[in-house]
């Protein structure tokens, strides 16, 4: 699976100046950057391999339409800004770059969302090992109190949003954050693992008891590839 923000077929030139997106989005979009359309990665395991935790119809959905939403505003987003920097248009560009940060973010949370997942059976569930439970001891003081700070933030989420376990660039040490909406994680935060607090998560089956379905989850979170992203940052 892809964890790359834009997958692709044949690239085409796309200049954009910085000034013309409004401050965090140039993260998503390079000031001079070769691309093609973004697409939807595949998953790793069937829709029904994370059930009971998650039913394989609400994954069907968030993966197949959710995600597939974010994918083509992201493409509609960037063609946009294209014809705009072409025709000198600035206020244009400008004017599509709240839906880059959009539909950009939800494409990159749930890129990296997919990737957290695992079934039982290959690697999910369970509890972290090696280095990542070592930087999870320091910072948190236990597996069980970062487990309960996600799940408070999450709790916390006024409408839709995610929560993150990051690591802070500058301080060295993991730390939960949150975003609303479609925010990415940019600037001093690499993101590790985040869970998706939005309604389309969860509602089909867990309806408005959200709290269950935020500890649900934990039961196919893939350590492995957390691990991973700690070693890669």
């Amino acid at each position: 699976m892809a964890s790359t923000l834009f997958r692709t077929a044949p690239a085409a030139r796309v200049v954009l100046r910085a000034a013309s997106i409004k401050p965090g989005v140039a993260s998503l979009a390079s000031t001079s950057f070769t691309r093609g359309k973004a697409t939807l990665p595949d998953l790793s395991y069937d829709y029904g391999a994370l059930e009971p935790y998650i039913s394989a119809k609400i994954m069907e959905i968030h993966h197949k339409g959710h995600h597939q939403v974010y994918v083509n505003g992201l493409n509609s987003a960037l063609d946009s800004i294209d014809e705009a920097k072409a025709s000198g248009n600035d206020k244009a560009a400008a004017a599509a770059a709240p839906l880059l940060n959009f539909h950009g973010g939800g494409h990159a949370n749930h890129s990296l969302f997919w990737e957290n997942l695992a079934p039982n059976n290959k690697g999910g569930g369970g509890e972290p090992e090696g280095s990542l439970k070592s930087a999870i001891d320091k910072d948190f003081g236990s597996f069980d109190t970062m487990k309960s700070q996600v799940n408070t933030a999450l709790a916390g989420i006024q409408g839709s949003g995610w929560a993150w376990l990051v690591k802070d660039k500058t301080a060295g040490t993991l730390q939960v954050v949150t975003r609303m909406n479609q925010d990415p994680v940019i600037g001093n935060y690499i993101p590790l693992m985040g869970i998706d607090a939005w309604e389309h998560a969860y509602y089909l089956q867990y309806q408005n008891k959200k709290a269950e379905y935020f500890n649900a989850i934990w039961n196919v979170i893939n350590w492995g590839t957390v691990a991973k992203r700690l070693e890669q940052a």
